[in-house]
């Protein structure tokens, strides 16, 4: 099978570097998500050596920075699917930045805890 993330010509690529590129997500949770890949295949990020990944999350703080910009969100979450079991539906390791406003959930404390529906109202305990 061919990865959709080594096919860069197929991707709107807004920023590019020897270590990754900032994409708009094809199916985005939110207007402005952006991806972050690594030019590199890895089935996950934390398989690039430390410079890259340090490199890498100057990349996410660039893509936060032009969400910010372009849809002016009350708030940002930042995710890895680092695995099957984790959500990774694409074998090629990336990271979400999703915009978040105000109302788009009923509730959104706990935030990425609701991966876990049970762990996330802990402020309830």
């Amino acid at each position: 099978m061919t990865c959709p993330f080594c096919c860069a010509s197929e991707l709107d690529v807004e920023v590019s570097s020897d270590v990754g590129m900032i994409v708009r997500d094809a199916y985005p949770s939110a207007q402005g998500h952006r991806l972050v890949i690594p030019s590199r295949h890895v089935s996950s990020v934390f398989e690039l050596s430390d410079d890259d990944q340090r490199a890498l999350w100057d990349l996410v703080a660039e893509a936060r920075c032009r969400l910010i910009a372009e849809v002016r969100p009350a708030g940002v979450n930042v995710g890895i699917n680092d695995g099957a079991a984790a959500g990774q539906t694409v074998g090629h390791g990336h990271i979400h930045v999703i915009p978040r406003h105000e109302g788009d959930v009923e509730d959104p404390r706990g935030g990425v805890r609701w991966v876990l529906p049970g762990t996330a109202r802990y402020w309830d305990d």
